[in-house]
């Protein structure tokens, strides 16, 4: 499977390590917007142009995709799934039906494969909760995220005018994961369940409280949250915040009759949330393969792919090892 990555932040790195995991994957080249001779690899793998793109149409099968939700990947999975089979971690979740249909309506035309929204939220705890509803019907979902960092919210806070970096921290209100955990089926809304800590570096002479009330208020990402904005020096924040872990649980809570109280749980612990999420990306892009080689074209989800097409092991493996 010869693969490409297009861009090389936190995620690209990702997904070149879950390369190096997978036996079955061949790293074609990395694809940048900077300039390609400043970037030295983890692997050796070469690096292009973004602008070079094109020319590997038919040499890549499927281009992995490590933008931000935000401002890269609403151009970047629309325009290159004319080219390629492509997988991207489009996170922003009220705009994931609008992403799809767009992405859809290119990659059907062109006869290409474009699964988006891979990663772990949405991606694997998109599964967990649909596997828990079609199990459990008279139950409540519940989902926590971190303690940890964000990406796609720590990209947003990045493209504000005025700011140089920023870690964001996505907190669960453990009083509510508690009384999740516990049978009552409460109604939490959305500022009950999660706080976030936003750590921002902000540029000489930039205007604090504007970027400040640019955070607080955006749509989609933090409007709806109580949040805390901490300016600190560059230095601060490679000291404090230099690492990406994350994670979360997913809660089913629910009753197959009077009396009979059904809890599900699924939980992730993550030391690098970018590396777990590049071995997502990968898995899925795995099942792209297996999909495009059975005549499917156009835009799917995680939701979308057989279990089997994303392991590396043939049917009767897992037949006889998994099931």
């Amino acid at each position: 499977m010869k693969i490409g990555i297009f861009g090389y932040g936190n995620l690209g790195r990702g997904v070149e390590k879950a390369v190096l995991k997978n036996n079955d994957t061949e790293l074609v080249g990395i694809f940048t917007r900077r300039d390609p001779s400043s970037i030295s690899t983890l692997t050796g793998a070469p690096v292009y142009s973004a602008n070079e793109v094109e020319k590997f149409k038919d040499i890549i099968d499927v281009m992995i995709l490590c933008g931000g939700s935000a401002t890269d990947l609403v151009h970047q999975s629309p325009s290159l799934v004319s080219l390629f089979h492509i997988v991207d971690s489009f996170d922003t979740h009220a705009k994931i039906p609008e992403h799809f249909a767009t992405v859809n309506a290119i990659a059907k035309e062109s006869g290409k494969i474009g699964i988006i929204s891979c990663g772990w939220d949405p991606g694997m705890f998109s599964l967990a909760r649909v596997y828990s509803e079609a199990i459990l019907p008279d139950g409540t979902d519940y989902t926590f995220w971190g303690p940890g960092v964000s990406q796609g919210h720590s990209d947003a806070i990045r493209r504000i005018e005025g700011v140089l970096d920023a870690r964001q921290y996505t907190v669960p209100v453990p009083s509510s994961v508690e009384l999740a955990k516990s049978g009552s089926r409460p109604t939490l809304t959305t500022r009950e369940k999660h706080t976030r800590d936003c750590y921002v570096v902000a540029k000489e002479g930039a205007d604090l409280k504007k970027i400040e009330k640019e955070i607080k208020e955006m749509p989609n990402y933090f409007a709806d949250y109580d949040t805390t904005v901490t300016f600190v020096s560059m230095e601060e924040l490679k000291e404090k915040h230099a690492s990406l872990p994350h994670g979360g649980v997913v809660i089913r809570s629910g009753i197959t009759s009077e009396g009979n109280n059904q809890t599900i749980e699924y939980r992730l612990n993550l030391d690098s949330n970018p590396e777990f999420t590049g071995s997502v990306l990968l898995a899925c892009a795995r099942a792209a393969t297996r999909l495009a080689a059975e005549g499917v074209k156009g835009a799917k989800t995680i939701l979308d792919l057989p279990p089997s097409a994303l392991s590396p092991k043939s049917p009767e493996e897992l037949r006889a090892h998994s099931l």
